[in-house]
């Protein structure tokens, strides 16, 4: 019987007697011929295990994410088997599987009942994003304003320490995000391909946590692959999400300083101090 990724992984490493029963890249040739799988595999939402550590015949339950955000679970096998000899990327996730092929509904001699109204699409996508390449920051008329004064004083604090390009509020990514094809970090560094987030739980402690942690989550993916670093400040206890996040009780010059290393360990020191004003 399949059992959670989690309960899977204690079991192996009691069985095999080690702490990590398959490493990192074990399987990475035999999941290599399943790009659509790869790109639908998170490790975050699978207890920080990677695809190339889990055998494709384990009777796993896996938790898969496809480009239009819909989760689903399912076993290695059931994902290898499931396009068939097809390769649209459709066939790659049930819902959008559901979508692409409605049930046909035949016709009969009796009255036939009223139509079922046909499941709506994914939401629209705007049209207001520019067409540019993906990774291409630029400045959006569709970008939140900023609601955090923490936020804003971290804005000017960088400005005055670092001499990039300011007034840039998106990032042009390859999957829709909320309707757009865009994502607004609350801060871009353009010369540095890095984006910062300031993270708090909010006045009712409801921000950053469930369903908007796994919204973060994804908007940092789609920042990654466009080729993106993410730097997120987490206060109020909010545990890390990305290597380079940074658990801050508040920002003053040293907070500010921080931030700065951490832009170093991502970019490396002489490529960020250049730009130090």
């Amino acid at each position: 019987m399949a059992e959670r990724v989690e309960a899977w992984w204690a079991r192996r490493r009691f069985s095999r007697g080690t702490a990590v029963p398959y490493e990192i890249g074990t399987y990475r040739d035999a999941w290599a011929t399943y790009p659509q799988l790869i790109r639908q595999y998170h490790p975050e939402l699978n207890a920080g295990i990677t695809l190339t550590q889990i055998p494709p015949a384990a009777d796993v339950l896996l938790l898969w994410q496809c480009d239009m955000g819909h989760t689903f679970v399912a076993t290695p096998a059931e994902q290898r088997a499931r396009p068939g000899g097809e390769r649209r990327r459709s066939a790659w996730c049930p819902d959008c599987s559901q979508l692409a092929r409605p049930p046909r509904v035949r016709a009969a001699s009796a009255p036939r009942a009223p139509a079922a109204k046909p499941r709506k699409p994914g939401r629209a996508l705007c049209e207001k994003t520019p067409d540019l390449p993906v990774g291409e920051p630029f400045a959006s008329g569709c970008a939140p304003r900023p609601a955090s004064a923490v936020e804003a004083r971290l804005r000017a604090d960088l400005a005055a320490r670092l001499s990039v390009t300011t007034g840039l509020n998106a990032v042009r990514v390859a999957r829709p995000f909320f309707g757009h094809v865009e994502v607004w970090p609350d801060i871009l560094l353009p010369e540095l391909r890095i984006a910062l987030e300031y993270d708090s739980t909010g006045r009712f402690g409801l921000e950053h946590v469930g369903r908007r942690e796994e919204a973060d989550r994804r908007k940092d993916r789609l920042l990654r692959e466009a080729r993106w670093e993410v730097v997120r400040i987490r206060t109020g206890k909010l545990e890390k999400l990305g290597p380079y996040d940074l658990q801050l009780s508040s920002l003053g010059r040293r907070g500010v300083d921080r931030v700065i290393d951490v832009l170093r360990d991502i970019r490396g020191p002489l490529f960020v101090d250049a730009y130090l004003a």
